[in-house]
């Protein structure tokens, strides 16, 4: 049976450890997400995002945003990771990007994935 070690990138390790500390559930519950193989960890297209976001919402993806669809409502996304044409299209919604450990600290935030 092989040891399961978790994730090898130092910057995800030090990002689970900080999130495991904090008191929020969401942020305990994202640090489980991440802890996870990356083969299957979460990877969520825009138009997933805009079919269940609102307008000024703060969505948390625990893995990565990838470019699928269009983003047509100005929300704040969270998430490990973004593909360039992802990263693109939110910022040409007139949407931003926060890194992960300042979504968790929001209040009212949506975990899609």
């Amino acid at each position: 049976m092989v040891k399961r070690t978790g994730p090898t990138d130092i910057h995800v390790r030090k990002l689970i450890s900080t999130l495991k500390k904090m008191d929020k559930p969401i942020a305990k519950r994202v640090a489980k997400d991440l802890e996870r193989p990356r083969r299957i960890r979460r990877v969520v297209n825009l138009f997933k995002i805009d079919k269940y976001a609102n307008e000024g919402d703060i969505v948390i993806v625990p893995g990565k945003v990838l470019g699928v669809g269009d983003l047509t409502k100005k929300i704040t996304i969270s998430a490990l990771s973004y593909s360039k044409s992802a990263l693109e299209k939110i910022k040409a919604s007139g949407s931003k990007v926060i890194p992960l450990e300042e979504g968790v600290k929001q209040k009212g935030v949506k975990l899609i994935g």
